[in-house]
């Protein structure tokens, strides 16, 4: 399993409307976990989890393209749609070498 985390920072002022709106996309894409920063509140990070790299990639393209509905929510990041980073991390544990 690899798992994708997007993460990013909404200005303060936009903080309501995001949270709104966030809750649609929740409950539209229910198998995504969302966290906000406990030491940087209004930083949060999308947890969503992928059979492979390959559906993780269509993650990362679905969260961060530009034709995606996703980035509504870029006029309400400090810096628009480049402050909005995504990362795929895969499993080590149990692979020789490694911890």
């Amino acid at each position: 399993m690899f798992i994708c985390f997007v993460e990013y920072r909404i200005e303060a002022a936009a903080e309501r409307r995001y949270r709104d709106w966030i809750a649609g996309k929740q409950a539209e894409f229910p198998d995504f976990k969302l966290y906000e920063g406990t030491d940087q509140p209004l930083l949060f990070v999308e947890v969503w989890e992928a059979e492979d790299g390959e559906e993780a990639e269509r993650i990362k393209k679905e969260r961060c393209g530009e034709r995606s509905s996703w980035l509504d929510m870029a006029d309400w990041v400090p810096g628009g749609s480049a402050k909005i980073h995504a990362w795929t991390f895969k499993p080590i544990n149990g692979r020789p070498g490694l911890c």
